[in-house]
This record gives C-alpha cells, sequence and structure tokens, in this order.
C-alpha cells in the first residue's frame, strides 16, 4: 500500500512558481532604474581652434611647444610628429574625441593635420552642466510681513536696551 501526500508537494510547486514569478519580473525591470555613477572624464591635450590657428609653417620646435604645451604622444621611430589628443566623456552624452598632429621638418613646422577642433568657449560649455534652477524663497521681508510677528517684552524693559555685563569671562583658563 503506497500513500502519496500531495500537499506538500503542491506547496512545493507553488514556492517554486512564486520564486520564478519573482525572478522574471527583477529582469523586467528597465536597465535605468539603477545606473552607478560615471565621473566626468576629460583626458588627454586640450587644444583650441585658437591654438591651432595661431600655428605658422615654419615654425621651430619650441615655439609650437610654447603654442600647443607638451604633445600626448612622441616617439623616437617618429621623431618628427608629435600628436595631441584629448576626450571629453560625459555621462548621457557619447564620447567626443579631437585629434591634431604635428609634422616637422629639421627643427621647423612642416605640416599640420586634423579634425575640427572647438574653441576654448565651446569646449568650456561643453563641460558646464546646466540645471535647472529651484525656486528659492526670496530672503526679504517687508515691514508689513515683519509686523505680523509681534516682539515680545520683558516687564519693566519698556525702552530700555539690554544690560551688558561689567566684565566677561577669561577665554584662556587661569593658571593654576
Amino acid at each position: 500500500m503506497t500513500v502519496t501526500l500531495t500537499f506538500p508537494f503542491t506547496g512545493a510547486r507553488l514556492a517554486m512558481l512564486f520564486v520564478c514569478a519573482s525572478l522574471a519580473a527583477c529582469g523586467s525591470l528597465s536597465r535605468d532604474t539603477f545606473k552607478p555613477y560615471v565621473p566626468e572624464v576629460v583626458q588627454g591635450n586640450f587644444v583650441a581652434k585658437e591654438q591651432r590657428q595661431a600655428l605658422v609653417l615654419g615654425m621651430a620646435r619650441a615655439q609650437v611647444r610654447d603654442i600647443l604645451g607638451t604633445p600626448l604622444v612622441t616617439s623616437l621611430f617618429h621623431a618628427d610628429r608629435w600628436d595631441y589628443a584629448f576626450s571629453i566623456r560625459r555621462q548621457g552624452v557619447p564620447a567626443q574625441n579631437f585629434q591634431l598632429t604635428v609634422y616637422f621638418k629639421g627643427d621647423a613646422l612642416a605640416s599640420i593635420e586634423g579634425g575640427e577642433l572647438p574653441s576654448e568657449s565651446e569646449f568650456v560649455e561643453r563641460l558646464v552642466v546646466q540645471r535647472k534652477a529651484a525656486n528659492i524663497p526670496s530672503l526679504q521681508a517687508s515691514e508689513e510681513e515683519l509686523n505680523k510677528f509681534p516682539v515680545k517684552k520683558a516687564p519693566g524693559d519698556a525702552g530700555r536696551a539690554p544690560a551688558l555685563p561689567a566684565s566677561y569671562p577669561p577665554l584662556e583658563p587661569t593658571p593654576r
């Protein structure tokens, strides 16, 4: 004679169904619900449009370095090439990459290559986050608004300024 217990078996199946439904619900949450903080990152040597415009073919390496700064990449194998690259990575905005390469012939600037560079003001605008201003209450009160609050005076103090103490306690402890 075999006896089967259907109740505990059914309870286990219901518990398993509940666990599976719970896990399925967790998987359907949108990925935007829990986003980690991603800091804004500016990497490399910033070169502005104005700096590129200041370069003149035939300039010495020292003059180019004064205008653009130290190159990000120099190579022993490519001594006549300096690379300047920088990128901006911000949360919610695709990464922006900029590059400028200058070539020298001997000690003189021979050619300049690179894409469109932002001006200094455009670069700063990309870094500044425009936030909505919250409703800030007015911090000044009119005489009408101040008169709403009655001033409580102690009896006997009518028209008198509060009395100041004759002396104040010392700021530092007295030596013993």
